[in-house]
């Protein structure tokens, strides 16, 4: 446990530093969006496209590692699709508190996963966004738009336009040439993507509305042990039963005992969902999570 704490402590004080600057005005509110916009298009995505071009795609145990990590993902899709025959959750609802529980803040989790194990690790978490990302952006549409007909195109196009996505397909496409990052490139992408997790950091903090963390006070907290304490108890099981070695059984883990992602609180806007019920999702479970994650490392980790 100390050092678990000794890992975290200085990410979710990036994360408060975020909200204290965003508060006290610092740098200036222009700053915050052109900064998340830096970074969701430019630097992420490098990290991403490096790590996964020096991933080891061509390992055998990469398919039952995919299977495990969308098993875990159908089994919290199916639970939610039942609750919402059961309690009779109109779309505007059913988006926020489906996305409260499969969507996940990937700046935390790369950063955790890069203290924890380093290179081989990112490269691994690399492989869990590229399965991942696509599957839970397929997902909160649906559930989004459940009570409207979606055409396939309305699916497609959020992921043909999200450069991580782009990003994972692109870097997976170059690890299976097999020629390496060439002539610099590699140090190029490893610059950009220094930079991405402590800015992407600041801005979850900064993107965090405390006065949403207050309404639903029921709803909020039920969401968020769901996310929180169940996700993971499932995916450690589902770990377990895949056979899954000691580093994919604990990013499996990792990856679902993360808060919920704050792009959830866009995409629920966009699509007119209830955004104070995803802004209040978003605040809640990432302060909860500054206690919840030492825990779960510490059981499952």
């Amino acid at each position: 446990m100390p050092a678990l704490f000794l890992t975290l402590w200085p990410l979710f004080a990036l994360i408060l530093a975020g909200l204290a600057f965003r508060r006290s005005g610092f740098p200036g509110e222009g700053f915050w969006p052109a900064a998340e916009k830096l970074n969701y298009f430019v630097l992420f995505p490098a990290l991403l496209f490096a790590s996964l071009a020096k991933a080891p795609l061509a390992d055998p145990t990469l398919l039952g590692f995919a299977a495990a990590i969308l098993v875990v993902l159908a089994v919290a899709a199916i639970v939610l699709a039942l609750l919402r025959r059961w309690r009779g959750w109109p779309a505007a609802r059913y988006g926020p508190l489906v996305q409260g529980m499969i969507r996940f803040n990937t700046y935390l989790g790369l950063a955790l996963v890069g203290s924890l194990y380093g290179t081989e690790g990112l490269a691994r978490a690399a492989v869990v966004l590229a399965v991942l990302v696509p599957a839970v952006n397929v997902l909160s549409v649906i559930a989004l738009t459940a009570e409207r007909e979606t055409s396939a195109r309305q699916l497609l196009m959020p992921l043909v336009r999200n450069p991580l996505i782009l990003a994972c397909a692109a870097g997976a496409a170059f690890a299976l040439t097999g020629v390496g990052l060439p002539f610099g490139t590699e140090r190029f992408l490893g610059l950009l993507a220094a930079a991405s997790l402590p800015l992407g950091l600041l801005c979850v903090g900064a993107a965090l509305k405390l006065a949403a963390a207050r309404a639903e006070t029921t709803t909020l907290l039920l969401n968020s042990a769901g996310r929180l304490v169940a996700m993971p108890l499932v995916a450690a099981l589902v770990a377990w039963l895949f056979v899954l070695s000691p580093l994919d059984a604990s990013l499996l883990v990792i990856f679902f005992a993360l808060p919920t992602a704050p792009t959830a609180y866009v995409l629920t806007t966009q699509l007119k969902g209830d955004a104070t019920l995803m802004a209040g999702l978003v605040t809640l479970q990432t302060l909860l999570a500054a206690a919840s994650l030492p825990l779960v490392l510490s059981l499952f980790g």
